[in-house]
């Protein structure tokens, strides 16, 4: 028998949880020679808050979904479909199936190289009333005409010498005015 991918629907928030039950229920019922691992796909997420000040953490890909490597049989998938949290597998006609190596990958997100991309949220968006607090153009104020996450950057059509004029600026220039 060979050890593959399925994908396991959990309640949305519940992943953590049934990860650490389904860990248990596998050292309890000795399942550790079929049921070898169980991954939740996260990214790190860098979020901008106000003032610049960034915060990394993990975020979900696939929020109520959790990955299990496991060699499929009736008693394994029992022990996965009867833990807590776990609503069924991935699969067509009630069968559960197996993820493909491409596919793993890609939920994983891993790239050719094995890097893993970075996201970054932003609570700042089009519109917003914003002050400059750092460079040249520090104690003008503006509005935020683009926002570019990836780059941490932002335009701001600022009011200089009478005339809006669009500045391009990072993240940690600017702060939100409340």
């Amino acid at each position: 028998m060979s050890k593959r991918w399925y994908v396991v629907h959990t309640y949305s928030g519940y992943e953590n949880k049934v990860k650490a039950d389904l860990e248990h229920r596998i050292e309890t019922m000795g399942m550790q020679d079929r049921i070898f691992n169980i991954e939740i796909p996260v990214e790190r997420v860098t979020e901008i808050k106000e003032g610049g000040k960034r915060e990394t953490k993990d975020a979900k890909i696939f929020p109520g979904y959790v990955l299990v490597r496991m060699e499929m049989d009736d008693d394994a998938w029992t022990c996965v479909r009867n833990t807590p949290g776990v609503t069924g597998f991935l699969g067509g006609n009630g069968k559960p199936a197996p993820l493909s190596r491409e596919e793993y990958n890609k939920m994983m997100r891993k790239s050719a190289k094995g890097g893993t991309p970075k996201r970054t949220s932003v609570s700042i968006e089009v519109g917003t009333a914003v002050k400059v607090i750092s460079g040249p153009l520090a104690d003008f104020d503006g509005k935020v005409s683009e926002v570019n996450a990836e780059a941490g950057k932002v335009k701001v059509t600022l009011l200089i010498f009478g005339r809006e004029t669009p500045v391009e600026l990072s993240f940690d220039q600017i702060t939100v005015i409340g």
